[in-house]
């Protein structure tokens, strides 16, 4: 329990979402917008599950926000978006109520 307090969840609004071509997997760059907490960018490998990058904006998401950064194919990924991994290979992302604003803490 001690290791999940640890990790800062918070709500965050997907401003922008684009193709990640130079990715080795299918991925796209996202903007996550987590209020007080400014704009992050993350790589997530959704195009399985979303095809169409657009209808991820707009979107709440549940991200990590206190991992290190990491550089993928030159991008810098700064939170970790969270979803399910089903066996199929799709990846539906966690989702919360739309009561929540950008930069609520999940706990």
């Amino acid at each position: 329990m001690e290791d999940l307090r640890r990790l800062d969840l918070r709500v965050g609004r997907v401003t922008a979402a684009r193709p990640f071509d130079a990715a080795r997997k299918p991925a796209y760059q996202l903007d996550i917008d987590f209020g007080p907490g400014g704009t992050r960018r993350s790589s997530a490998q959704l195009p399985a599950t979303y095809p169409d990058p657009s209808v991820l904006v707009g979107r709440l998401v549940i991200a990590v926000v206190n991992l290190p950064p990491r550089r993928i194919a030159g991008f810098t990924s700064q939170v970790l978006v969270l979803g399910a991994l089903p066996s199929d290979g799709r990846i539906p992302l966690l989702s919360v109520d739309p009561g929540a604003s950008p930069g609520d803490r999940i706990g």
